[in-house]
């Protein structure tokens, strides 16, 4: 999965475009040394599997502002990476994402299902959510280093005001969907939990349940998409009593962590 992600960032980032740092924490099998086989990547092993702790360590190894901040699991093209820190780089917004779409290919019905109903929510613009998002160094500034958090993207994107963060018009970065149930209520129950710690206020539930539920009941236009939309919120609620139980460790999806 590596391997795909940064193939098409390598020759930009040996050309001298950007910098191409990948931290790689808490690795047990090869990772590190697939990245390492890509041109113009830089591989820093950190011991502890913790993504705050990468962010920081990335940080603290790379020179150039702006910055963008890729999850491993994310496909994004080198012309999409060069918008947004072009956009940032006029010095009217902090922070900035490229836009993204799902890909739900060869996901379980009721997975699709979910994700068809969750990209008809018309958001104002957010940082969260994409699996990438990029920070000029006054925006980067405004929190100094990551905390220890589950969602770091929506830590990131609380720091600012709207007219301060851009979507910019661009390729959009590509967002592999579980492929199970089981690893979908795993990332939701992950996400629930993030919310809460960025949001002490709303509790272990977290989010905006009702607002996003009838703005999900709003989209809907035909049987398909009600259909959809009973799924989302029978995850949704899956989800939310999910997350009040206690958890050890990190929750991801491994269901599509492979090439394809």
């Amino acid at each position: 999965m590596i391997q795909r992600t940064l193939v098409p960032l390598g020759p930009p980032a040996a050309e001298g475009y950007f910098e191409l740092v990948v931290v790689c924490n808490g690795c047990t099998d090869d990772t590190a040394a697939i990245a390492r086989r890509i041109p113009g990547a830089r591989v820093v092993e950190l011991a502890e599997g913790s993504k705050p702790a990468a962010l920081n360590i990335g940080d603290q190894v790379a020179s150039l502002w702006p910055r963008l901040y890729l999850d491993a699991d994310i496909r994004i093209s080198a012309a999409a990476v060069l918008d947004v820190l072009d956009r940032l780089a006029r010095g009217d917004v902090l922070a900035a994402r490229p836009p993204f779409r799902y890909d739900f290919g060869g996901a379980d019905p009721l997975v699709c299902s979910y994700y068809r109903a969750r990209q008809r929510i018309r958001r104002k613009p957010v940082l969260w959510g994409a699996g990438v998002y990029a920070l000029t160094e006054a925006g980067h500034s405004r929190f100094g280093s990551f905390p220890n958090l589950i969602g770091d993207d929506l830590f990131v994107d609380e720091q600012f005001d709207p007219d301060e963060k851009a979507v910019v018009d661009t390729e959009p970065a590509v967002v592999k969907t579980p492929n199970d149930i089981t690893s979908l209520l795993a990332i939701l129950r992950r996400s629930r939990r993030g919310t809460a710690e960025a949001r002490p206020g709303v509790g272990s539930a977290g989010g905006t349940g009702t607002a996003t539920a009838l703005a999900v009941l709003r989209s809907v236009h035909g049987p398909k998409s009600a259909a959809d939309t009973l799924a989302y919120i029978a995850f949704a609620l899956a989800a939310r009593w999910g997350a009040r139980r206690r958890t050890v460790g990190w929750e991801r999806d491994e269901s599509s962590r492979s090439l394809g």
